[in-house]
């Protein structure tokens, strides 16, 4: 589970500071897809920086299957989010010599203990994840073999390597069209539902919010309207 506690980040601005997120408070639970929508500079990614643990906030607190990570040091959080969370950017960012499969194996090589011994079991999970995301018949294909879509799909797979218990999505479909956007939204809910993730992703796509579990509004970096009760 997801839980940001009263979270509030600002940034230096000259003499003074600006707040990115504002007294924030919210939950993802495991099995489901809490959308954050807003205007542009709305303190949406900043949300999702903060609750990857890339960003400690000023004040609140960010737990993550109970673990306060706003007490953790620098290295403690790297091994947390190496062990707990998965990050999808917006940009798939993936490695233009590598295959599908070797976009995801290759995760088991960074600075992780005993990664020679485990690379069996990863290539393994490798392929069950790009089956699971519709693409184990292009696991040889290149980045520039695939359509845009499909990279989506292995930057989605790959964050799911490590059979993360958060996922934490930044603006999945901003570079696809209606149909391939509607189809990425449809995986994530499909896959936070088999893995039981917690799931954060934020969207300036208004026509995927009713498919989630339940949104936020941010304007200013505050909620201006909460996310729903989810049972």
């Amino acid at each position: 589970m997801i839980q940001l506690q009263n979270v509030t980040l600002t940034f230096p601005d000259g003499e003074s500071r600006v707040t990115a997120v504002d007294n924030v408070s919210l939950t993802a639970r495991p099995g489901t897809v809490t959308g954050i929508t807003g205007p542009s500079g709305s303190g949406k990614s900043s949300v999702l920086a903060v609750a990857a643990t890339l960003i400690r906030p000023d004040s609140g607190q960010v737990l993550i299957d109970d673990v306060d990570t706003a007490r953790l040091s620098a290295n403690e959080a790297t091994q947390l989010r190496r062990e707990k969370v998965g990050i999808v950017f917006q940009q798939s960012n993936l490695i233009p010599s590598l295959t599908a499969l070797e976009q995801l194996s290759v995760m088991n090589e960074l600075g992780q203990s005993h990664s020679r011994r485990n690379r069996d079991a990863a290539a393994e999970r490798a392929g069950v994840l790009l089956q699971a995301v519709g693409l184990q018949d292009h696991r040889d294909k290149r980045p520039h073999q695939l359509s845009g879509g499909q990279r989506q799909r292995v930057n989605i797979a790959r964050a799911l390597m490590n059979d993360p218990s958060a996922l934490l999505v930044d603006e999945p479909t901003s570079a696809l069209d209606q149909e391939r956007g509607a189809s990425i939204i449809e995986l994530i809910l499909q896959l936070t539902d088999d893995l039981n993730t917690s799931t954060l992703l934020v969207t300036h796509d208004l026509v995927h919010l009713p498919k989630m579990h339940g949104s936020v509004n941010l304007v200013d970096g505050r909620i201006t309207a909460p996310a729903p009760a989810i049972a």
